[in-house]
């Protein structure tokens, strides 16, 4: 029977139709009273509210009710412009609350408390509005597959502290929200809280942890009448001011002033457009660079808001890597090449593409239907080059460039849903379009304790180019797994055909596969004599070739097996502690030589790691984790120790230092590609190989002090050395092990080495307000020497060119809604 035929029969008969237990609900109260938000629960409108109680423990000991003396009142309210959420939250003693400032959308060591409205009552979708003992706010929107807490609101909050616990009020208007106007609806709901110190979560409308989600696990908030949804309109202006100091020697010093605008348009009761025009990201942290010896592309974090926030129905499928819009130009290399050939100067190449402008259309129909549209354009860019004879060319690196993404994405029952995703790229000129369209399916069962899913992928890029000629490829996987209960399992198949590329707008790194992959996983979720909770999981895969590459070779198209075993415990004293072992037997890496139809015969290897994780709630908190991978080629060792420690000097100061330290003996390695001509054409003539020891240290402090909790100074400060000492060098033979070669190239060391600090302070002035001043500076410093010592490539990094950039920002938060009562 065919394999996918035979999942849909399993997943059928898994299918359940008992009856499912009715929601707990909570009586909606309307108020017309005044309620003063300072985060004390004493205005006469709270008297009108029915207290919601009676709490359960999600974690760790499921199901059990709360402690009467930590006991958890809240008290919600709404009229015509917001929802009102108060509540007091007991304790034994004052030292019992779990208190830090660490800054907005952070939760820290802090306990917290708050509610998550799902506003549509469609059980899959829902948003959270969170506040911390010290008035710090975080705040998130929930899907059945993501927990996005970069998505943030404006809205008021307070809290006190008093000596047997702390309370705290919101206010929630209704331009925060989406909702449809109706005469009486329903709305789902759940109440939160978390005690840091204890590592305790409880909701009330109780969370089965062995039933997959929370958002259908939560309750109902009923009788809400005659609200209608706002205009929801608002403008966040900004206005920054840039110095630039680099290479001190010529007084280089360059300035800016830059303004542009955010805005934030509810077209409809549903749906919200988002735009950025003239984007300003100057100010965001700095890339963590490093030295890349592998054949695949880095994968940098994304720290633009604009591309982080309310984004999670442009990330389905897997297709969006944000960092591509105004990334580096497609044609970079253009501005060398035409220096090579007329003999000149490369006077200036930008390293990004420049943003115009961006939007975000975004939203769910009544009926469940989410609706997603993406749209970027980004400026033709050029290089400088000056020829032999002293004249200035300019040279197109990257044309006028559009990105699109289009997003249908249908809730159905049980948390289940199915999506058509389309992300297109659009470049003006001679240059390639790129397109690729996905279909994908989530099937759970009633129980929420089975689930079905799959994706099926074409890409397209068309024109001709050097890299494809109008190709067409395809990628599909499914997947079956029990995901309720304590026994968990996932078997998934995957596909991906030699011509498929999604990285016009995605991100990947092969192609051309066939893969298998199971893990099935035992959770205790109840405490034993020693712990907390604990899981113990194993894991199996397979890859080999989806076709042979046309030049192969050789007749194997195996490329890999891999398993392992992993565990990992929380104990009595809230430490966590775990490891791994796992075995990878010889196979074909088809990557590592950097050209398609060669291979490298990877040996076998034996890994192991183990890591332990101390009480975080503690002044003093270190985790460390230990890796080694022994392979039998050169009797090669590969160590990894990372290590983290933070120490809080008080709910306002405090340090944090990160270690990662990487020593790799005799890993071989692709190191260059030998090329002979023939007719008049260059052509692969050898593949050179490396054994090489490599050592990588990574440190990074940070230091956070918070004033209050809207204003506060945090510092990054990171140093990267990277050494790379060749041994010898190998030729690599068409059966993809290596022979001994001579070569003009010799053995030797060489350093990489990447500085930045990232230093900003933040005051929020206003809500949604803010002003940030920031002080970044970078250096490099690369050569190559015998001698290797850390502190030396640390100072003489220290003594190269420092690019300073020193700016400051101010954006203030205008909503429609304030403006207009300011008009009356």
């Amino acid at each position: 029977m065919n394999r996918p035929i035979l999942l849909l029969l399993l997943f059928c008969v898994s299918l359940n139709v008992v009856a499912q237990k009715s929601p707990r609900q909570l009586s909606a109260t309307r108020t017309t009273s005044a309620i003063r938000i300072d985060g004390v629960i004493d205005d006469e409108a709270w008297k009108q509210a029915v207290p919601a109680t009676g709490f359960t423990e999600q974690r760790p000991n499921a199901g059990q009710p709360e402690n009467h003396e930590t006991r958890s009142e809240f008290y919600l309210l709404y009229d015509n412009t917001a929802i009102y959420v108060a509540g007091f939250l007991h304790e034994r003693t004052r030292d019992s609350i779990a208190k830090e400032l660490v800054g907005r959308d952070r939760v820290g060591v802090n306990d917290y408390a708050g509610v998550m409205l799902d506003t549509y009552n469609d059980k899959i979708n829902a948003v959270g509005f969170y506040v911390t003992p010290l008035g710090e706010q975080f705040d998130c929107k929930y899907s059945p597959t993501n927990e996005d807490m970069s998505w943030s609101a404006v809205w008021d909050s307070e809290t006190k502290i008093h000596e047997n616990g702390w309370s705290f009020e919101m206010r929630i208007p209704y331009s925060a929200l989406r909702f449809v106007s109706s005469a009486n609806q329903s709305w789902g709901l759940n109440l939160v809280r978390g005690r840091t110190k204890s590592a305790q979560q409880f909701f009330w409308s109780p969370i089965d942890p062995k039933v997959g989600g929370f958002v259908n696990q939560g309750g109902e908030w009923t009788g809400i009448g005659n609200i209608e949804a706002p205009v929801r309109l608002s403008f966040s202006p900004y206005l920054s001011a840039y110095a630039n100091h680099y290479k001190p020697d010529k007084k280089d010093l360059r300035t800016s002033v830059n303004g542009g605008m955010d805005v934030k348009w509810g077209i409809s009761e549903s749906f919200t457009i988002d735009m950025t025009l003239i984007p300003d990201f100057g100010q965001v942290q700095s890339d963590n660079q490093v030295l890349n010896l592998s054949p695949f592309e880095v994968r940098y974090s994304e720290n633009r808001p604009f591309f982080t926030e309310g984004t999670e129905l442009f990330n389905k499928g897997n297709l969006f890597y944000s960092r591509r819009v105004g990334s580096r130009p497609i044609n970079y290399g253009a501005a060398n090449a035409f220096a090579q050939e007329h003999k000149g100067t490369v006077l200036s190449n930008p390293q990004q593409s420049k943003l115009l402008n961006a939007t975000k259309l975004s939203g769910r129909t009544k009926s469940g239907l989410g609706i997603g549209v993406f749209n970027a354009v980004t400026k033709a860019m050029f290089a400088e080059v000056e020829d032999s004879l002293k004249q200035v060319h300019k040279v197109e690196t990257n044309p006028l460039t559009n990105y699109n993404i289009i997003v249908l994405d249908q809730n159905l029952k049980n948390n289940s849903s199915i999506s058509l995703v389309n992300t297109s790229v659009l470049r003006e000129g001679s240059a390639y379009d790129a397109n690729v369209t996905a279909g994908m399916f989530r099937l759970n069962n009633k129980k929420n304790t089975y689930r079905l899913a799959g994706q099926l992928s074409v890409s397209h890029r068309t024109k001709n180019t050097a890299a494809s000629n109008g190709l067409t490829g395809f990628e599909e996987n499914l997947e079956f797994g029990k995901t309720g209960g304590r026994w968990n399992f996932q078997f998934s198949h995957e596909i991906s055909d030699n011509k498929f590329n999604k990285n016009d707008l995605g991100i990947m790194n092969t192609n051309n596969y066939i893969s298998h992959y199971f893990w099935t996983g035992y959770r205790w979720i109840q405490p034993g004599k020693w712990y907390k909770r604990a899981q113990l999981n194993f894991n199996i895969g397979h890859n080999r070739l989806f076709r042979k590459y046309e030049n192969q070779q050789q007749e194997s198209m195996f490329q890999s097996f891999n398993m392992n075993i992993n565990g990992n415990t929380q104990l009595k004293n809230l430490w966590w502690t775990g490891a791994f072992i796992g075995y990878v037997p010889a196979g074909n890496d088809f990557y590592e030589p950097h050209h398609a139809g060669w291979s490298f015969r990877s040996t076998e290897r034996v890994q192991f790691s183990t890591w332990v994780e101390t009480n975080s709630a503690k002044k003093y908190f270190v985790s460390l984790n230990y890796f080694v991978g022994i392979r039998d080629q050169f009797n090669s060792r590969n160590h990894e120790i990372n290590l983290t420690h933070r120490y809080r000097f008080n709910d306002k100061f405090s340090m944090n230092h990160e270690l990662y330290l990487n020593p790799f003996s005799n890993d071989a390695g692709y190191s260059a590609s030998r090329y002979k001509t023939v007719n008049n054409t260059s052509v692969l003539d050898s593949i050179l190989f490396a054994r090489r020891d490599r050592v990588t240290v990574e440190n990074v402090l940070g230091i956070k002090y918070s004033f209050s909790n809207k204003s506060g100074i945090t510092v990054r400060v990171r140093h990267y050395w990277s050494e790379v000492d060749v041994k010898e060098f190998y030729s690599l033979r068409p059966d993809g092990t290596l022979a001994a070669t001579t070569t003009s190239s010799q053995p030797g060391t060489s350093h990489a080495n990447f500085f930045n600090v990232d230093a900003q302070y933040s005051l929020q002035f206003a809500p949604g307000s803010f002003i940030n001043i920031v002080w970044k500076d970078e250096s490099q410093y690369f050569h190559s020497l015998y001698a290797s010592d850390y502190f030396r490539n640390f100072n003489k990094t220290l003594s190269e060119p420092q690019n300073n950039n020193l700016s400051i920002k101010i954006i203030y938060y205008l909503d429609y809604l304030d403006l207009k009562k300011g008009r009356k």
